[in-house]
């Protein structure tokens, strides 16, 4: 990763935006800091060592808290006053992929019966993951996800063998739904809202993944020559999927990762529109202002101002604030981000459609 110093001046859309709008975002990731050590560091990598310590954000996010989110001048000067800009690079290469992410909505009911037929399950107790930095410094920000077998650690299951049937039966399924393709697409996003068969609704969000690499089923589809790349979407999938129903199932399997999820909130009535599911930082996501990114390279918490294009038009630049909260299996890399769009038909399709390329920049604090 590369880290080079610019201006605001330099960052296409700057007095564009309505920055306003990414106040609560910040603020969040700022409250998820409160609880940490003052001499805990942001991050590893470039960008964690410029992000400094928790404790050169404390004053930062004691005047954040106070910034009128109607005021968009007020807070471009906050922002100018007290971070510098950094344009991010990879080999020396200022592009990269954005895609978008939302909160589905699914069917479900607490006890298996038709049509809810297809489990979710919460964290296999046998599940471990592994810091290896721990074990030697020079691995530092690598992970490595298994089983306890034996004493010994063990890859975990892959996707086929899960869906064949290897976690059944051992009361570790959260909950059930309607839909084994809405299950997928429920893996893919890392969260959801599930509409429960007596009406209540219940959240869920990560608890965990098997370990293995995140295969993207549309490009095995662009590989095979199904389907050209320039169509894929997440909603051409699904087509693709309900149109060949025998081979649908094999598609889903050929990627291997897999989500575990838990209970965010139960039993709920409504959902405020500005509160998304619990991202990895912890801190509730921001629909439109949150983006998951790699965090072996990106601090969560850190400002990112995007320049990419609009998912819904191609010819329009997308250039907005935004807080790195949340990560992916499928978000690796210095220059990668997945920008949370939030919940709903609008969301739906402007995350399906997003795949295009950008840059972004990471404000840290001036020193």
């Amino acid at each position: 990763m590369g880290l080079v110093a610019t201006t605001f001046d330099k960052m296409p859309g700057w007095r564009g935006d309505r920055q306003g709008q990414a106040v609560l975002a910040f603020v969040r990731s700022c409250e998820r800091l409160a609880s940490l050590p003052d001499s805990r560091p942001m991050g590893s990598g470039a960008a964690g060592k410029l992000a400094g310590t928790v404790g050169d954000w404390r004053g930062l996010c004691a005047s954040a808290a106070s910034l009128p989110k109607d005021n968009d001048a007020l807070v471009r000067a906050y922002f100018e006053s007290n971070f510098q800009p950094y344009m991010v690079t990879a080999d020396g290469h200022t592009q990269g992929l954005f895609t978008g992410y939302f909160e589905i909505e699914l069917n479900g009911a607490w006890l298996k019966k038709a049509p809810y037929t297809t489990p979710i399950y919460e964290r296999p107790p046998e599940l471990v993951e592994v810091n290896l930095g721990e074990f030697n410094p020079a691995l530092a920000g690598q992970r490595l996800v298994g089983k306890t077998v034996g004493g010994s650690l063990k890859p975990f299951d892959r996707r086929a063998k899960i869906d064949g049937g290897s976690l059944a039966g051992r009361g570790i399924e959260l909950l059930w739904i309607d839909s084994p393709v809405d299950a997928f697409f429920l893996h893919v996003q890392g969260s959801g809202r599930v509409r429960m068969d007596d009406g209540s609704l219940v959240r869920i969000g990560f608890a965990g993944r098997n370990g293995h690499p995140y295969v993207s089923i549309g490009r095995i589809l662009i590989d095979r020559g199904e389907m050209m790349a320039e169509r894929v979407s997440m909603q051409s999938i699904r087509a693709w999927i309900r149109d060949h129903p025998d081979e649908g199932g094999r598609l889903m399997a050929m990627n291997p990762s897999y989500i575990f999820f838990r209970i965010i909130d139960g039993a709920l009535k409504s959902v405020p529109p500005d509160r998304g599911p619990v991202g990895a930082q912890g801190a509730p996501l921001t629909p439109g202002r949150s983006l998951a990114v790699d965090p072996r390279h990106v601090p969560f918490g850190v400002p990112v101002w995007l320049d990419t294009v609009d998912p819904l038009e191609p010819t329009q630049p997308l250039s907005r604030l935004l807080v790195a909260q949340d990560t992916g299996s499928a978000i690796r890399g210095p220059v990668r981000g997945d920008l949370f769009w939030g919940f709903g038909d609008d969301a739906a399709t402007r995350a399906g459609l997003m795949k295009h390329p950008g840059r972004y920049f990471l404000l840290l604090p001036r020193r």
